[in-house]
């Protein structure tokens, strides 16, 4: 019997990969840029909607590099901020997240058109210690979908290749509430401020913070959850949890892989990020 994913489909499953590769370059800017005007007009926050507007990959049609992506406000602010449209490396990552007390460390970026969080967890220095404050690691916890129905276990996912990794986490950055982009501090508040506190609450800082809405997402939680896609199907996928505000499901993870320090995104589950088309 077929090992079940989480695309709702068995592995091997012909059909999958099919859509999959109809999913073209192109596809991937639909994916990434559109939405009703009205809606980003009502959105537009301190990001800006020229913010939203991102290239298709900055470079060719194989590129799937991520790359920063300094926001509308944020050019003089954001550690990253000389780095905007070059390839996002782990050890940049590193080194800023040295500099925090918790050890975290993240920033905005582009893969392919589509916005991006990537999130630096210190996961292996803190997974093997007793969990306390401010010691921050992925957690594998029950996700549910918007009725609150459980839907599966972050444990089953572990080691699936779209679970966090190299302690890194890669988010699509789209709000599930109304496609507005989440950012890692664009904003100061309670939420995004340099704490980190267990268990998948809405205590502690170190949250995507939505500034549309005040939609608040987890980066350290891994979940099973479910959301609709453009098709109007649901399709169930790994991702992190939604803590509070309006949005009624967490964001799905980026597959990725780590090629010479730099993070490369991957084309495993382009379905996921359909839900805002």
């Amino acid at each position: 019997m077929a090992r079940r994913t989480y695309s709702g489909l068995p592995e091997g499953d012909d059909s999958r990969s099919e859509k999959e590769e109809h999913l073209d370059r192109r596809g991937f800017m639909k994916y990434g840029l559109t939405a009703a005007t009205g809606v980003f007009a009502a959105s537009l926050g301190a990001i800006g909607y020229a913010s939203i507007l991102m290239p298709g990959g900055g470079g060719g049609a194989g590129d799937l590099a991520v790359k920063y992506w300094v926001p509308k406000g944020q050019e003089d602010s954001a550690w990253y901020a000389s780095k905007h449209d070059t390839p996002m490396l782990v050890s940049e990552l590193e080194n800023e997240a040295a500099s925090t007390v918790t050890g975290m460390a993240g920033a905005q970026g582009v893969w392919n058109g589509l916005p991006v969080n990537v999130v630096y967890v210190p996961d292996t220095k803190h997974s093997g210690t007793p969990v306390k404050d401010n010691k921050p690691r992925f957690q594998y916890l029950e996700g549910s979908d918007a009725s609150g129905k459980v839907i599966g276990h972050g444990e089953d996912v572990r080691d699936d290749p779209a679970a966090p990794h190299d302690n890194l986490a890669v988010i699509f950055s789209r709000c599930p509430h109304l496609c507005c982009i989440p950012g890692w501090r664009l904003v100061s508040n309670d939420f995004t401020n340099d704490t980190w506190a267990s268990g998948g609450t809405d205590s502690g800082g170190c949250k995507l913070f939505c500034i549309c809405h005040s939609s608040r997402f987890d980066p350290t939680v891994v979940e099973i959850n479910r959301n609709r896609t453009s098709s109007g199907s649901q399709v169930d996928y790994i991702g992190i949890r939604r803590v509070g505000g309006p949005a009624p499901v967490g964001m799905p993870f980026i597959p990725f892989d780590i090629e010479s320090d730099m993070i490369v995104g991957r084309t495993d589950h382009l379905e996921w990020y359909t839900f805002c088309d």
